[in-house]
């Protein structure tokens, strides 16, 4: 990988290999999430995907994650700005929106596990999709994102 390639080069510019190492490896993507059609607001649930390993914060099964969930969404340096939803604390929105990655970063630090020790993965609160029936996750509502548009 090029060298600080966050700073130097648009999210568009990067390589395959560079766009991924950017993940933090928090795993808030891979949570929950319900989208009420009147209003557009994001219900996220405190439950992960099945694929999510709760404990390493990373797909179970990254290169076929799509065809075993298929509303598993497919994050591009095209596409960041339609996931509004992303926390502020993501690299990938940090980046498209012009600042820098958070001390805690795993490129900045060295340390892939900061993110946990620090609170920002789900780590300490997540369960899986696979322990919450289907008709029980709406009880696992912990926040409510309002998206315009």
């Amino acid at each position: 990988m090029r060298e600080r390639f966050w700073e130097r080069f648009d999210l568009e510019e990067l390589t395959a290999e560079e766009w991924e190492a950017l993940c933090d490896g928090c795993g808030q993507c891979c949570l929950l999430k319900f989208q009420d059609d009147d209003s557009g607001d994001l219900a996220v649930l405190g439950v992960a995907c099945e694929l999510l390993d709760i404990h390493s914060c990373r797909c179970s099964d990254y290169p076929n994650r799509q065809a075993r969930v298929p509303d598993c969404a497919r994050l591009t340096p095209q596409r960041v700005d339609e996931f509004r939803w992303l926390p502020k604390s993501c690299a990938y929105r940090r980046i498209a929106e012009g600042r820098r990655l958070a001390g805690w970063h795993p490129l900045i630090c060295g340390d892939p596990e900061r993110v946990h020790r620090k609170g920002i993965s789900v780590r300490s609160f997540a369960i899986s999709q696979r322990d919450v029936p289907e008709d029980a996750l709406e009880d696992h509502i912990i926040a409510i994102l309002p998206i315009d548009g």
